[in-house]
């Protein structure tokens, strides 16, 4: 395998067959706990797994890759396994309020307990994966989505833990929950849907500049200087969700938004190291040359929609970059900065946007269904 990708076909061809061989397999098996039918937090380029807690964002997103992976017909089997962790973190990552605790540390299931919007977001994606699978997990996601009026802020959408209670992330991760179980064929999400995007269009998105913020003041008002930040990564992440939310509604009125914001991450594209960078400052120069492989699949995802064949040819070679070099089926993690050491181990969680990504890469040449 190599980096040197002819066109969108063959870059579908190397992506398949480094998922259905090697990072599947590798992640259903040394990347899984039996004994406590979890998957482990991470696992170092000599595939041990990294012992601590183990967050509720990786048991979640893991099980959305799996039971997606298994509808998608790669592997039926795997199913089966995410039916089993998703019963595993109901058991063991519930608070008494019914939201998911932070995280959990086996043996002995010690709860962290915050629990963070943005892991209730994932507890609802992980649902609607397992529900269209011919699982019966609406209930619970309705009622789910009814506790985050504990997060629910005066000014509309909902306030996050920690340091930052006022972002765009966490508001983004529910439009993605939500768009899959109107997908699912419950339309009763659709209001929760279109809250979130008048939400994003009216605070969270400079229209006139095509700039997403992401954290703001009580009020939404966008904070200024150095407590700003943007992100491309994130500019192709939101740009991709208002296409699919512009297809549920037939409606074409938010794509220049979406394609301006495609746009302004493009310039966040490193032309020399050809990747996505971290973050940007107000006047969109480069903040922070670090990055990581995410910001890569959803440059992917975007490009497949808004951009060139020859600009998504380039994000695939850009995602490629991150994963030669590691063991078969993980990654590197990091670009630049010093994070970016030889041989750290791969993040569970990151196998949500890979897979996302190779996904959008082969619906968009014909391989798989949506």
């Amino acid at each position: 395998m190599h980096q040197d990708l002819a066109d969108l076909s063959a870059a579908a061809d190397w992506f398949e067959t480094w998922l259905t061989e090697q990072a599947l397999p590798l992640w259903s098996t040394a990347g899984f706990d039996s004994t406590n039918a979890s998957f482990h937090e991470a696992l170092d380029q000599a595939l041990v797994p990294i012992p601590g807690a183990r967050r509720s964002r990786v048991q979640t997103r893991q099980c959305w890759v799996f039971a997606e992976a298994a509808r998608l017909g790669w592997d039926a089997g795997l199913l089966e396994l995410a039916r089993a962790v998703e019963a595993s973190h109901e058991r063991r990552y519930r608070r008494e309020d019914g939201l998911f605790a932070y995280a959990v540390a086996p043996p002995g299931d010690a709860q962290d307990q915050r629990a963070l919007l943005y892991d209730q977001a994932f507890g609802l994606l992980a649902w609607s994966a397992l529900e269209m699978t011919g699982g019966a997990y609406a209930a619970k996601a309705d009622a789910h989505k009814g506790l985050l009026a504990a997060h629910a802020h005066p000014a509309g959408g909902y306030r996050e833990l920690g340091p930052q209670p006022f972002q765009a992330n966490a508001h983004m991760h529910l439009l993605e929950a939500s768009l899959a179980w109107e997908e699912a064929g419950h339309a009763a999400w659709r209001g929760f849907s279109d809250s979130i995007v008048e939400l994003a269009l009216r605070r969270f998105i400079d229209r006139g500049a095509g700039v997403l913020h992401e954290f703001f003041d009580a009020d939404w008002t966008p904070l200024a200087g150095d407590e700003g930040l943007i992100e491309p990564g994130h500019h192709f992440e939101w740009a991709w969700l208002l296409d699919r939310w512009s297809r549920l509604r037939a409606t074409g009125e938010v794509r220049p938004v979406a394609q301006a914001l495609y746009a302004t991450g493009l310039l966040g594209v490193d032309p020399a190291r050809k990747v996505a960078v971290g973050s940007l400052w107000p006047d969109l120069s480069v903040r922070d040359p670090h990055t990581r492989v995410w910001p890569q699949t959803e440059w992917l995802k975007a490009a497949l929609i808004f951009g060139t064949e020859d600009e998504a040819l380039a994000a695939a070679r850009a995602l490629v970059s991150f994963l030669q070099g590691a063991s078969p089926g993980l990654w590197r993690e990091h670009m630049g900065g010093p994070a970016d050491i030889p041989g750290k181990p791969a993040p569970a969680t990151s196998l949500y946007h890979v897979f996302g990504a190779i996904v959008a890469l082969l619906k968009a040449v014909g391989r798989r269904g949506g």
